[in-house]
């Protein structure tokens, strides 16, 4: 992947451009910013520059035999981490088991979620995790020469995904690693990543794609003939992957937004048979799907609460949630707004330590007949 490939980012870009041209590579670096605004692009395309043997001022050649490689992502000095799930066939994953996987989603779209991600590869009742083993994987792999390049590359994509016991038997290894390796870890939540790893990371901020080059990029998507880019730019808040999905809704999205509305209904109107029907039917769903509701109801909360102050500039809803939110709004203020994203900020956090979904769920929905009136 080239530095031109990326969305954006040209301050980013020029930083790490210089750190290789200066020989000032530091050897473990934290790409920290929000879904959708190329941080694993831009690690990839980093890590081709890093290994090109005949850079140019601005980008790596692509002609020479590590940038073909790098290309097809095969190259034997890059390496890739990412959360993956037990199955059947493999009991003590780890991402190696589906790298081919991997390899296809980046090709297909770097700029992938990891909802995406964890739908393409079955997660279903499960999370997805960097496992415990995955640790010695890694500190074998980065223990061995490197075959070709002067570096040997580690990308760990969501280490706040990692189990605490691969975490810690990693801090060795990333405070002190072998000659000529660079860890580049790509997070979405900064403040999840255990505090000893962070400390020992150069944090590169990675903020929203400028709107010009999110808007020119848009432009060449073929669903957005005819539409008003500007406000897709606008809607999506400097993220690539939240354009896409403006443009494309997905089944995910449309399924939050139905779920949220049935409950703030059946809340309100106190009608309990159905509100034991949805807690039923999201107790099924599985545990990343189910954290994916959780996050969109928080999100549309505050949406809601914000479009009670009439400021279309504040307000980043699609037009079927802004369509709800003109009779629903009314009733979310300043008496229950708090309380109510306590409700699920607190579910989110029980689903992930693997709660009872029966039992969060009935909580959620019992508070939120409560609150929902206030």
């Amino acid at each position: 992947m080239f530095f031109k490939e990326v969305i954006g980012q040209s301050a980013t870009k020029e930083r790490l451009i210089q750190s290789v041209q200066r020989e000032r590579v530091s050897h473990a670096q934290l790409f920290a910013g929000p879904e959708g605004t190329g941080k694993l692009a831009l690690a990839i395309a980093y890590a081709q520059y890093v290994a090109c043997t005949n850079r140019q001022a601005s980008d790596s050649c692509g002609e020479c035999p590590s940038c073909k490689k790098f290309r097809k992502l095969i190259h034997p000095d890059l390496h890739f981490v990412f959360p993956v799930i037990k199955t059947k066939k493999f009991d003590k994953p780890v991402s190696d088991n589906f790298i081919e996987e991997w390899r296809q989603m980046i090709g297909q779209n770097p700029y992938f979620t990891s909802a995406q991600w964890f739908d393409r590869i079955g997660v279903e009742n499960a999370q997805g995790l960097i496992y415990a083993h995955q640790s010695e994987e890694i500190i074998r792999k980065l223990n061995l020469k490197s075959y070709e390049s002067e570096y040997k590359v580690m990308i760990i994509w969501l280490p706040e995904k990692m189990h605490v016991s691969c975490a810690n038997k990693l801090l060795k290894m990333i405070e002190e690693p072998p000659m000529k390796t660079l860890f580049v870890l790509i997070t979405e939540n900064e403040e999840d990543i255990i505090s000893t790893i962070r400390s020992r990371c150069q944090l590169i901020t990675i903020p929203p794609i400028e709107a010009a080059s999110l808007e020119k990029a848009i432009a060449e998507v073929p669903e957005a003939e005819g539409l008003n880019i500007k406000n897709i730019v606008h809607l999506a808040k400097g993220s690539y992957s939240k354009a896409l999905e403006l443009l494309q809704p997905d089944e995910q999205t449309q399924f939050n937004l139905e779920r949220f509305k049935e409950l703030m209904r059946s809340a309100y109107g106190r009608k309990f048979t159905d509100l034991f029907k949805w807690v039923d039917q999201l107790s099924g769903i599985g545990r990343e799907k189910q954290k994916s509701l959780l996050n969109y109801c928080l999100v549309i909360l505050r949406e809601n609460f914000i479009y009670n102050l009439k400021n279309k500039n504040l307000s980043f809803m699609n037009e079927q949630e802004v369509d709800f939110s003109k009779r629903f709004s009314p009733f979310i203020n300043e008496r229950n707004i708090i309380e109510l994203t306590e409700v699920f900020e607190t579910a989110f956090n029980h689903i992930g330590m693997n709660g009872n979904p029966k039992i969060i769920f009935t909580d959620v929905a019992f508070k939120i007949t409560k609150l929902i009136r206030k």
